[in-house]
């Protein structure tokens, strides 16, 4: 479905919130819009008034869950989009359907070309796997206890629980056997160097007592060898938490993280 642009500026040099054509719902008290992207299920939520840039934070996965950090977005003025990759665990088929997302928004709509990647568990191989691919079109990552390596899950071969059945799902979604999985390179963790040369600053937040997505296996090798390739990471840690709550009840901490890594990319 193609967008209608309500074309408006303010004095201030702010553009006033678009206004889409699709299904139109709300979002705690901000405008929502679902729509398709070709064969993609999308959504965009929309600021009162637009922020200077039109910036945005790109959400993997468990749309609406634990949405502090959003709605304290939106309430500055971004926008926060969504565009559905179930099933596909960060595959190159869900790359190439965030591609087509990121162009639409981008190229159609002035969205910044830099957005805030978001992924929650199993989100983290989506916002890992496409920032790789496109590190220069990425202000920061904000991975909330994120799969890092689908052997510790879904595979559940370290010290996680895994889920069987979605582990099969996993390797479908990749084409892999066990044997293939047991040495496959596709990972978050592996290959972090183009977003360590591009500059792209991490924040986790991680529960300690993580038996679902141990930190040992997934976060606390992303921190080890981003640091080992100069790339600037952060970790916030919750004492005796497990996977879930996921995020923080006050977002300061992450704000402040994605408003250092705004000023560093002006």
């Amino acid at each position: 479905m193609r967008w209608l642009l309500v074309v408006a500026g303010l004095a201030s040099g702010s553009v006033l919130a678009e206004e889409f054509t699709g299904r139109k719902g709300s979002f705690h008290g901000f405008a929502q819009f679902e729509f398709q992207v070709q064969d993609a299920r999308c959504r965009v939520v929309t600021p009162k008034n637009a922020a200077p840039g039109k910036p945005w934070i790109w959400r993997a996965r468990f749309w609406g869950h634990q949405p502090q950090l959003d709605i304290a977005l939106l309430k500055r003025g971004w926008h926060v989009a969504y565009c559905e990759v179930g099933n596909l665990f960060g595959n190159p088929k869900a790359v190439a359907r965030w591609d087509q997302f990121y162009r639409h928004l981008t190229t159609q709509h002035n969205f910044n070309k830099r957005p805030v990647l978001e992924g929650m568990s199993r989100g983290g191989l989506i916002i890992y796997n496409w920032a790789k691919a496109n590190p220069t079109k990425v202000l920061c990552i904000y991975g909330d206890a994120p799969v890092c390596d689908i052997k510790s899950w879904p595979g559940g071969k370290g010290k996680g629980k895994g889920h069987a059945r979605t582990w099969r799902a996993c390797l479908a979604a990749y084409r892999l056997n066990e044997k293939q999985a047991s040495s496959f390179r596709g990972n978050p963790i592996d290959g972090l160097e183009p977003l360590a040369k591009a500059g792209v600053p991490l924040i986790h937040v991680v529960g300690d007592a993580d038996k679902v997505v141990p930190v040992a296996e997934n976060t606390a090798i992303i921190e080890e060898r981003y640091k080992k390739l100069g790339g600037h990471v952060m970790v916030i840690h919750k004492p005796g938490v497990g996977h879930h709550p996921h995020s923080l009840k006050d977002p300061a901490p992450l704000l402040e993280f994605i408003e250092q890594a705004a000023r560093r990319k002006k």
